[in-house]
């Protein structure tokens, strides 16, 4: 009995017919593949080759003959290398709701192993066929164009939602930002940019021209400035060996007076303001300054710049730089811009205004420029010991100009792409030191300086709108809920998106009463929104191309 149950010696496997003998094959795709049937009469050596496992190779064949699912598929081999996923666009859905195609790349190889849609992808399509959205041409792939110029077209005034639009570009429109009932809300829109490597945020290109990487470097250093000078202070005093130094500059930083007494156009640096990286500030989204018509230099003048924006980007390329050419435009004119006198308390970020030629907006400062009475000691002593031609020649009588941004943190609520809302019937100091000091008003129109930034909207009855007017009254300031691109993305961010500042600088209005009352004030302010209205109709057509459309779009003289 033992002997009958023997185990039968091992048999090698008979090598199959295909395959020949003394070939050796370097690819096991170049091998022809192998024939494993099991001879009639034959015992299955495995239990792989059992009846039981064969019962089940059955199943899996009925299975294998059922019908495909529903759902599309996408043909799309796994990119081998990071360059060649570029070549792929990661768009998951078609328009036509049927079959995913590749938009570009190389030909699909045969034998590919189709993948499922999941359903978020095929909710997606759905809703790009209804909107009729288009991905990217072959010609703007790659491109360094920011994905809220490719957006799809969002209507306003859909039931309880409120909006704005932004990144207009030909007939699409970009994203809005709703608010619904005090809550903010974000509609979901499909990514529709290539070189995604999610498919949320688009990024940009890998390859970048060295000129655009140095300008977004200049907007960043513009956008942290404070945060940066700030937070090196603080570095620098957990060093206590630091502390002989820092202990002395903040008694300076917080007793001088420099940015107050008329003094900054003589302390600044024009080496400084004429720097080749300010070129790379105003050309990353460019900025450009327009004259219409000569100032006399004998004269002192007040630019009352509008709108204010966010950051307000135009008004510190155009007139703390040399970048677009202000002294070129106009000659023998010493312009200094004015911002907030919070800002000459924060370290080293003081220094940095007072090289630009910065100085603090209020009434004593303005009066003290125009005036010229900040000469430093210094000059007059060295004008006394040096022959002339070799010390500093006194102030003239003319000359000299201030720039002021007039709408202020309340204009910057109202900065939204495509309207031009501004805050100039309750800004009335500017016309009475014009008035009493028998200077020139210019009114200067930024096309564009709203454009930069989207906003979030809350509703005024919101406790996020009380916290921001609360914000702005205690601290001079406002903080709108903005948002725009990123530094390697198009979508998510606190810089600037690329779109060009148009800052035309119009007429110089003079005083010419007697006594300065409130009615004078008043007839004085009717002229000069006149002067603002009569530019904007003048330029709108020409800087303003793609606003809004309908009243929303024309200047509006909100309080």
């Amino acid at each position: 009995m033992s002997s009958s149950r023997a185990a039968k010696p091992h048999r090698a496997a008979a090598i199959p017919p295909n395959l020949k003998t003394g070939v050796s094959y370097a690819d096991a795709a170049d091998a022809p593949p192998l024939d494993m049937t099991p001879e009639p009469g034959k015992s299955y050596a495995s239990a792989a080759q059992s009846p039981k496992h064969k019962s089940r190779s059955k199943k899996e064949k009925r299975r294998s003959k059922a019908p495909p699912a529903s759902n599309p598929v996408e043909t799309r081999p796994r990119p081998s290398s990071l360059e060649e996923e570029d070549d792929y666009d990661d768009y998951d859905g078609g328009l036509d709701g049927s079959t995913t195609e590749r938009i570009s790349g190389p030909p699909t190889p045969p034998n590919n192993t189709p993948r499922q849609l999941s359903p978020e992808s095929l909710r997606r399509v759905s809703q790009e066929k209804e909107k009729g959205v288009k991905p990217l041409t072959s010609t703007e792939k790659g491109k360094d164009i920011d994905k809220s110029q490719h957006s799809p077209v969002f209507k306003e005034g859909e039931e309880g939602l409120t909006g704005y639009e932004s990144g207009t570009s030909g007939e699409e429109k970009g994203l809005i930002d709703y608010t619904l009932g005090g809550t903010m809300v974000l509609p979901d829109v499909p990514a529709l940019v290539s070189h995604t490597f999610s498919k949320d945020i688009s990024w940009a290109p890998l390859h970048v021209p060295l000129e655009r990487r140095l300008q977004t470097i200049m907007v960043i250093w513009f956008t942290l400035a404070i945060s940066l000078c700030f937070s090196l202070f603080w570095f620098l005093l957990a060093i206590p060996l630091t502390w002989p130094l820092l202990l002395p500059y903040l008694l300076y930083v917080f007793l001088s007076t420099s940015h107050l007494d008329g003094s900054s156009p003589f302390r600044r640096s024009h080496l400084f303001r004429s720097l080749p990286i300010w070129k790379h500030y105003t050309n990353y989204f460019p900025l450009r300054l327009h004259r219409t018509v000569p100032l006399d230099p004998t004269k002192n003048y007040i630019f009352a710049y509008h709108p204010h924006g966010i950051i307000s980007h135009g008004a510190f390329g155009n007139f703390a730089t040399e970048a677009t050419g202000f002294s070129k435009l106009f000659p023998g004119i010493t312009n200094t811009l004015l911002t907030l006198d919070s800002n000459f308390r924060i370290p080293f970020y003081r220094d940095y205004l007072l090289a630009l030629g910065l100085a603090s907006v209020s009434r004593k400062s303005c009066e003290s420029i125009l005036r010229g009475k900040g000469e430093p000691r210094s000059h007059r002593l060295l004008r006394r010991i040096l022959p002339a031609g070799w010390a500093p020649n006194p102030p003239s009588e003319g000359g000299r100009a201030i720039t002021i941004v007039i709408g202020g943190a309340r204009e910057s609520l109202e900065a939204f792409p495509g309207r031009m809302r501004l805050v100039v019937k309750r800004r009335r100091g500017f016309l009475k030191i014009a008035m009493r000091e028998r200077v020139g008003v210019v009114p200067v129109l930024a096309f564009g300086e709203n454009d930069l930034y989207n906003q979030l909207v809350p509703t005024s009855t919101s406790l996020l709108s009380k916290l921001q007017s609360a914000v702005k009254k205690t601290m001079g300031f406002a903080l709108p809920l903005i948002h725009a691109r990123g530094i390697f993305n198009y979508d998510v961010g606190l810089l600037p998106y690329r779109k060009p500042v148009n800052t035309v600088v119009g007429k110089p209005m003079f005083w010419e009463g007697e006594e300065i009352t409130e009615e004078e004030v008043d007839v004085f302010q009717r002229r000069y929104i006149e002067e603002l209205e009569r530019m904007w109709e003048e330029h709108k057509e020409t800087f303003a191309s793609e606003r809004v459309k309908g009243e929303e779009g024309e200047l509006v003289i909100i309080e």
